[in-house]
């Protein structure tokens, strides 16, 4: 019989709460030998000692060297959330531990957002809302203001990541035009299999009547839509942001957007939350969300489901599911 290993929960308290309904953890107790019942937002050295495996999630502090040097059972390190670029160092594999993350289920309801935000942006949805609460207006006034429609749209994705993956498998439902993806790091081929044509970012912005951004944050990557680059976007496009804020320049947006040229949705700003004075807040062809468009509420399920089952994979002797390389994951998103 194989013996469970001894397991370590380090993750917000509330997070552990939301993520491990009863069921969840049941399943959890079955095949770990828990060295605490409940999560902690901390490392304790004592714990650390016998820990041959982490489960983290949001709210877990930094992996550093200084804690992994505690932890000399440690295997393997299960991430019931989204990107480790944050929490891992990058030479960790050196040490023999072993990496997996929950990303490529977190990225369900982030593709799906986004997915809406397309159908919204084609038919202008959001701004026409905006513009009809002091005044509403009739059908026959939206049908004047232009082409309102999903059909044959050109859509650019910038970054092909597993949430731009995800999006480009969604597309078809709405029989959009040409996807143009623009990605430094992405195959070609494996784009063009994937239904999409690979681009340079100045064509995908240039001939993009929708662009969605699923880039990583990265030094290369930060403000990487700037004035010059928002300047190539088509009138009448819009700018989708279910990524990292830092992308783009806001004060570029700003101007864009203020002008009427373009529009915009975003899920995630710089700085998060904005003033609550910022001047994109009171734009009507602007939408901003509080961030949701990754793993809520029973969404967050799929997350500790996953990190069970890779601990019962763990337990068994077997690899990781999803087991990350960590070159890759530095450039992922």
């Amino acid at each position: 019989m194989t013996t469970p290993p001894r397991t370590l929960l380090v993750m917000d308290p509330a997070t552990f709460a939301l993520q491990f309904s009863p069921s969840e953890r049941a399943r959890l107790a079955s095949v770990a030998d828990l060295i605490a019942t409940e999560a902690s937002a901390d490392f304790d050295v004592a714990q650390l000692a016998e820990a041959e495996v982490l489960i983290t999630s949001w709210g877990c502090p930094p992996i550093t060297d200084t804690v992994l040097d505690a932890a000399p059972r440690l295997r393997a390190i299960i991430h019931a959330a989204g990107s480790v670029r944050s929490l891992v160092p990058p030479d960790i594999a050196e040490r023999g531990i072993a990496v997996t993350s929950a990303a490529d289920l977190n990225a369900v309801p982030v593709a799906e957002f986004t997915l809406a935000a397309i159908i919204f942006a084609g038919k202008r949805a959001l701004p026409l809302a905006q513009a009809s609460r002091p005044q509403p207006s009739s059908w026959e006034e939206s049908f004047a203001t232009g082409s309102l429609s999903n059909l044959g749209r050109t859509v650019s994705l910038v970054g092909f990541s597993r949430i731009g993956r995800r999006v480009l498998r969604l597309l078809p439902v709405l029989e959009t035009g040409p996807v143009l993806v623009s990605d430094p790091f992405a195959d070609g081929d494996e784009v063009r299999q994937a239904g999409a044509s690979p681009v340079s970012l100045t064509e995908a912005l240039s001939r993009a009547e929708i662009l969605s951004l699923h880039a990583p944050l990265l030094p290369s990557t930060q403000l990487m839509l700037g004035a010059e680059e928002l300047a190539l976007l088509p009138d009448g496009a819009t700018v989708i942001n279910t990524a990292r804020g830092g992308l783009v320049d806001h004060e570029a947006l700003l101007r864009e957007c203020a002008s009427g040229r373009i529009d915009a949705i975003l899920d995630v700003t710089d700085p998060e939350p904005l003033p609550r004075d910022h001047p994109l807040l009171s734009l009507p062809n602007v939408t901003i969300t509080p961030h949701i468009a990754g793993s809520l509420g029973n969404e967050t399920h799929r997350l500790a489901r996953f990190a069970i089952d890779a601990l019962a994979a763990h337990a068994a002797g077997q690899e990781l599911p999803g087991m990350l390389s960590l070159d890759a994951s530095q450039v992922s998103a």
